[in-house]
């Protein structure tokens, strides 16, 4: 296996791997280790390019500084993609390949499931590296954060709702949810129980076929999605969705939900906010997951009620930024980048002062030793 370091302005760490015995190709992303290891999971997708591939990483293990940032995990971000297809079987070679490779970072990464990726991967890849979270329950991890990413992203919604109908109650509210697969089932399921009525897509039929005969869902054609006149849009897929073409054609006053990198950039925050559409900004509403993993990491050990206690208390952070961003007129993911902004530079700040403070214990030291 070759790996290569990538020197990339604004990142700590970046490296490639390369492993054409075994059919690897992967990024792994270190954004900002301020206030801990960074921690990301491991996504599985056939980018059409080495570029898309690396953009998408950089973009990724970026959004989870923030994420961490504003949950308050103590971690730091980052990612890593393997240019590959998810439906195809991933061979035990090149998952073990993809365990040394993280294992090269020596904990500065350290990883966890994402889209493509499951929980009998992870264990796998947990033969070569001790740097896996979210494995199952016997084996010492929470196992499958969907679900707590899910709550987190409905108790989002609610406080979305709430701000915009001044009612948090969603039965008879009107979801379009782009992607159902594992948070995205989740989540639909929450917002099913809560009497709520249901559109969806996915590119996997079996998918969709699943959450029509469980939920009542409506199953719409992929970019037809944003067409549905609704109440709130869910992006639950991948990035870049929200953007100048299909910005114009949502239907709705809420975007909230659990896909990353929701805004093809960032000024598409503010084309959503002139059409009194009310974004909440996915690295708060989608922390669920990684506020339950980082709990693997409390010296305390894992505790799943804490982690829900944490994982509800999303809804209140929502609020405050909506709070923000109108107090200053910003967008709400310009508020939200400025919360994430300043944890990390009073963490910096703590940490500068105690290094001070450090060395000028150890002049002292030196000075009486003379």
């Amino acid at each position: 296996m070759k790996i290569t370091a990538l020197d990339v302005p604004g990142y700590e760490k970046v490296m490639r791997a390369d492993d054409p015995q075994v059919g690897l190709k992967a990024f792994i992303a270190v954004h900002d280790t301020t206030l801990g290891p960074a921690l990301g999971g491991m996504r599985f997708w056939p980018y059409a390019s080495e570029q898309d591939a690396m953009t998408d990483v950089l973009r990724l293990a970026e959004g989870m500084t923030y994420k961490s940032a504003v949950a308050e995990t103590g971690l730091g971000g980052g990612k890593s993609v393997v240019v590959a297809d998810p439906r195809m079987k991933k061979s035990p070679a090149l998952l073990h390949a993809m365990g040394k490779f993280i294992n090269e970072l020596g904990g500065k990464y350290i990883t966890a499931e994402d889209v493509g990726c499951t929980v009998e991967d992870l264990l796998v890849v947990a033969e070569e590296t001790k740097f896996v979270t979210g494995l199952p329950r016997e084996r010492g991890g929470s196992g499958d954060p969907s679900p707590f990413t899910a709550l987190g992203v409905y108790t989002g919604l609610k406080a979305a709702a709430e701000v915009t109908y001044h009612n948090d109650n969603l039965a008879g509210k009107t979801v379009a949810v782009q992607g159902s697969g594992h948070v995205g089932y989740w989540l639909c399921k929450h917002l099913f129980e809560a009497g709520a009525r249901l559109y969806v897509t996915d590119v996997r039929p079996e998918r969709t076929e699943r959450v029509k005969k469980e939920f009542k869902a409506v199953v719409v054609e992929l970019d037809d999605i944003f067409d549905v006149a609704c109440d709130i849009f869910a992006p639950c897929a991948l990035g870049g969705i929200l953007n100048d073409t299909t910005i114009p054609r949502l239907r709705c006053k809420i975007v909230g939900g659990a896909a990353n990198n929701q805004l093809l950039e960032s000024r598409h925050a503010d084309a959503l906010q002139a059409r009194g559409i009310l974004y909440a900004p996915d690295y708060v509403i989608n922390a669920g997951g990684i506020i339950n993993i980082g709990l693997e990491l409390d010296p305390k050990g894992y505790d799943e009620c804490r982690a829900l206690e944490r994982i509800k208390h999303i809804g209140a952070v929502l609020k405050d930024v909506f709070t923000t961003a109108t107090a200053n007129r910003i967008s709400t993911d310009k508020a939200a980048k400025e919360v994430a902004l300043r944890k990390l530079r009073d963490a910096k700040l703590r940490t500068d002062a105690a290094s001070s403070v450090g060395a000028g214990a150890k002049a002292r030291d030196k000075s009486k030793a003379r």
